[in-house]
């Protein structure tokens, strides 16, 4: 039976700056008004048992508790012991953390967490709280959204003992720490703040713990809403926190000295401090050979690059640029618009946004039903769009493509971003034709030259320039040569391993002589 420390929950030093249980609870000044409000909900049980040998009152929410702890650990010891005191009850049922208290307050609170109350008949102040919680959720499964071929096949779950489970069989070591808030007015939600003591950096652990401490919000439903929180920049399009759901790089990130936080009810955790090349780093290229993560990571930016100048530059040459077309290409693109009647930057837009239609539908929709509809709704809505001459089939092609190459990001969150951004540059390059490019890419540089994850460049190792940092950013360099862990972290322990080369020529096998 798995049990919740209580003394995360209770006795814990309030703070006038944090927020109180509930105004209704606060009312609540005798047993009696709290009980007649917990009965107001169907699932709360109020038992009075006169038939042990000591009589008593029973409460719980059924909802929350499992049954079995109690017909199993707790009423059988009434049944055979007379339990004359409450003090009486941590002697005669083998459950651990039983806290007696008589304040009403912290019944409420203990209940809501899954707790069971006893409260003997004779007994008009002290009431025994037991842990009977009972956890219901899914089990380990895939990773959905973090698919890799090669490695692990475990994800997180919404159940935040499992996940810290599933990091702690990763790292066994008595270094990595785990701070628990509860965050939430209302919702009371469990967040978790890992780091390794002898390897993450003091101020960040202290800046995101006061960030968590300073959040007044009423309910926290996911770790979604812990980023927006304490993110650096609200206002910026860009994650400033990686989410991941695989416990696998949750563990990599904790040995180079990050700090990743889970939620309780949350799939996902948040990695930080972070920069932009990470969110382009699939973990699955640690478990492939240098030269082919490399590859892969180059193709990656690429192909973000082209996702988001392609379209702008297509629509600044036809509108500004004519003579930057190739003679070889300009009869095709004359024959492809000869008969559409609108300008480049209302083609593209309506074709961008059938793109994004396409995706919304096939995100909001059963799987299976989704793939279908973005395959054939594509084909239909690109065939019929060409036939009835509202755009061109080369930029049905460069749309296509540039949506394809958005695919490739390994975060949701940064391919999000991706498709944002694209229609600034649309505008600009309708406008002002390439220098209306030029300009939104020099503010978009400006912003993430200003923009931080925790305090850290966002753009390390590019700004500052870190040539250290650059073994595992654009490019990933064999593990023999990441004896040092990032600088950007500003880590306690810099060096994760000696790297002592062996001066010794080493000496060939007997076949190597042939």
């Amino acid at each position: 039976m798995k049990k919740r420390p209580i003394k995360k929950l209770i006795n814990k030093d309030k703070t006038e700056s944090e927020p109180k249980l509930n105004e209704t609870f606060e009312k609540t000044n005798t047993f009696e008004q709290m009980l007649e409000l917990f009965k107001k909900s169907d699932d709360f049980v109020d038992s009075f048992y006169e038939k042990c040998k000591t009589p008593f009152h029973l409460y719980y929410y059924s909802s929350l508790v499992d049954k079995d702890i109690i017909q199993k650990e707790i009423l059988p010891y009434f049944h055979k012991y007379e339990i004359e005191k409450m003090e009486d009850l941590a002697l005669t049922i083998p459950i651990d953390d039983i806290k007696m208290t008589e304040d009403w307050n912290v019944v409420q609170e203990m209940l809501l967490y899954g707790y069971v109350g006893i409260h003997l008949s004779d007994e008009t102040t002290t009431v025994a709280l037991l842990p009977a919680i009972t956890n219901k959720g899914r089990q380990v499964s895939l990773p959905e959204v973090e698919f890799s071929v090669v490695g692990p096949k475990e994800s997180f779950v919404e159940s935040l003992d499992i996940n810290l489970n599933l990091v702690r069989k990763r790292l066994p070591v008595p270094t990595l720490e785990v701070k628990e808030f509860i965050v939430g007015k209302l919702s009371k939600t469990r967040v978790a703040l890992l780091y390794l003591e002898d390897v993450a950096n003091s101020e960040n652990i202290h800046t995101v713990i006061q960030r968590i401490e300073d959040i007044s919000f009423d309910q926290i439903n996911d770790s979604s809403y812990i980023t927006q929180l304490i993110q650096d920049n609200n206002n910026s399009p860009f994650p400033q926190f990686i989410d991941t759901e695989r416990p696998d790089r949750v563990a990599s990130v904790l040995a180079e000295g990050k700090i990743v936080i889970l939620v309780d009810g949350a799939p996902h955790g948040l990695i930080g401090p972070t920069t932009l090349f990470e969110f382009f780093s699939a973990f699955e290229d640690y478990f492939l050979n240098w030269i082919i993560a490399s590859f892969f990571r180059v193709v990656r930016l690429f192909a973000v690059i082209f996702s988001i100048l392609v379209t702008p530059i297509y629509v600044a040459v036809l509108t500004y640029h004519y003579e930057l077309i190739p003679k070889d290409l300009v009869s095709t693109l004359v024959t492809s618009r000869n008969a559409i009647p609108l300008p480049p930057i209302i083609e593209a837009i309506i074709l961008e946004l059938a793109i994004e239609l396409l995706r919304e539908a096939g995100a909001r929709l059963p799987t299976k039903v989704g793939q279908t509809i973005g395959i054939v709704g594509g084909i239909v809505i690109g065939t019929a769009s060409v036939e009835a001459g509202l755009t061109s089939n080369v930029l049905l092609i460069i749309v296509a493509l540039s949506a394809l190459a958005s695919f490739t990001t390994p975060v949701y969150q940064m391919g999000n971003t991706i498709r944002l951004i694209r229609f600034p540059f649309l505008i600009s390059a309708h406008f002002l034709g390439l220098l209306g490019v030029t300009l939104c890419f020099c503010f978009l540089l400006i912003h993430l030259l200003r923009l931080t994850s925790l305090g850290r460049p966002f753009l390390e190792p590019i700004n500052p320039l870190r040539l250290a940092d650059m073994r595992d950013a654009i490019i990933r360099l064999p593990f023999s040569m990441q004896s040092k862990r990032p600088i950007e972290v500003q880590s306690e322990d810099t060096v994760r391993f000696e790297n002592k080369k062996n001066k010794k020529k080493k000496l060939k096998d007997i076949d190597e002589y042939y």
